[in-house]
This record gives C-alpha cells, structure tokens and sequence, in this order.
C-alpha cells in the first residue's frame, strides 16, 4: 500500500499479507463507525481492534496518518480508468468520478464525519493531498497536455488553468454546495461548457474535437 516504500522493511522472507492490511483498515472503519474520533485513534488500539501486532501496522505504514489516507482511499474507491480514446473522453470519465464522489459524501455518514474530522487534523489533511489529490490533479493536467500534443487544444494553452476550469464547477457543487443538483449528465456539460470556450478562444479557429460516447463507469 502506498507509504510502504517509506515503512521499516519486512523481516527476510516474510510475505506481506494482504489479509492483514485488509483486517488492518477494516478494523479502522469499524471504531469510526462506533464513533471513536480519528484524533483518538492510537496505532495499539487499531492493532487490538485489527487483531495484529501493533509492528504489522508499522511495517505497512510509518504512522496513523498514512494509514488513515488509505483507509479513506478504500471509503472513496479506486481513480476511474481513462478510455484513452479522446480528451473529451477522459475528461468527463475524470469529471464524472468527481461528481459520484459528492453523491457518496452526501449519503454517507462515515465518510462525511470522516472528512470533517480530516480538516481539523493539518498533517492528515496535507497527506490526504499529497496522496490521493495531487494525483488526481497530475492525472487531469496529463490528459489536457496529450490534447495539446494531439492537436486536440492549441498550442500555448494554459494547462493549470484550464485544469482548474473543468475541475473547479464540478468541486463547487461537491464541496461548497451540499444542496447543488448533480444530475447525470453534469460531467459532460461542464466539459462542454470548457471546451467552448477553450476552443473558441482568439487564435484557436480550426481545432475542434470530436465527440465519441463515453463509455459508463463502472
């Protein structure tokens, strides 16, 4: 799991064991779900919860704050597959990854306690970032930059913030915005609404992409 490059290296010849990670984060969520604040989550009583030693976490994961990443990682589920087929394409597959994660936060109690409690906490909230936004970030700029090589957007585009121009409607509803609609369609439209602008910007005549269907999620 991620961090482990970082963690204390195994004993010589002994597996890692997937069962225990899992019987590791499983029993994280199990003392969130009874309630037990992530501040008040000590590495000994997450091991007695987990049924393991407390050094099984700590060849895994340096500390709690990795090992809370991942386990909010398992809540959210794994980053969308791209299709590859066009930019439009990866860009609502990204999009529309944001927009399923609001829904999740809005009807589930634990992962909305969860990041509420997060943003209390700078080192966990910083590591959250470092490990599973910024990702998703270099994911949207790695498509917007294969566009522009492509021939798909023009040269001279502004990747950072075109990157913040599809993200950012999308992370208005999900996050300012509880109460915001979050129809089905909402991905595609803001990746519409972008890429007029994008592509009918001065000097910008002539690059228009297509349209394919993009294929559904899961």
């Amino acid at each position: 799991m991620r961090g482990a490059a970082d963690c204390p290296a195994p004993a010589r010849g002994r597996p890692r064991s997937e069962a225990a990670e899992l019987a590791i984060v499983e029993g994280v969520v199990k003392l969130l779900e009874e309630g037990v604040p992530l501040a008040e989550l000590s590495i000994e009583r997450i091991a007695r919860t987990a049924g393991v030693g407390k050094a099984t976490i700590y060849r895994r994961w340096s500390g709690k704050e990795e090992l809370f990443v991942d386990v909010v990682a398992s809540i959210e589920g794994p980053d969308p597959e791209l299709p590859g087929t066009s930019m439009r394409d990866d860009l609502v597959r990204l999009l529309e990854h944001m927009r399923r994660r609001g829904l999740n936060l809005r009807t589930s109690a634990l992962l909305h306690n969860v990041f509420a409690q997060m943003k209390t906490l700078p080192k966990l909230w910083d590591a959250y970032h470092e490990v599973v936004v910024e990702p998703r970030r270099r994911a949207m700029h790695g498509v917007l930059r294969r566009a522009v090589a492509e021939g798909e957007l023009p040269e001279g585009t502004d990747i950072e913030l075109a990157g913040d121009l599809f993200s950012g409607p999308m992370l208005l509803r999900t996050v300012m915005r509880p109460d915001a609609p979050l129809a089905d369609d909402l991905a595609a439209r803001v990746v519409d609404t972008v890429l007029a602008g994008l592509l009918n910007a001065p000097g910008t005549e002539g690059v228009r992409p297509e349209k394919p269907q993009v294929p559904p999620l899961g």
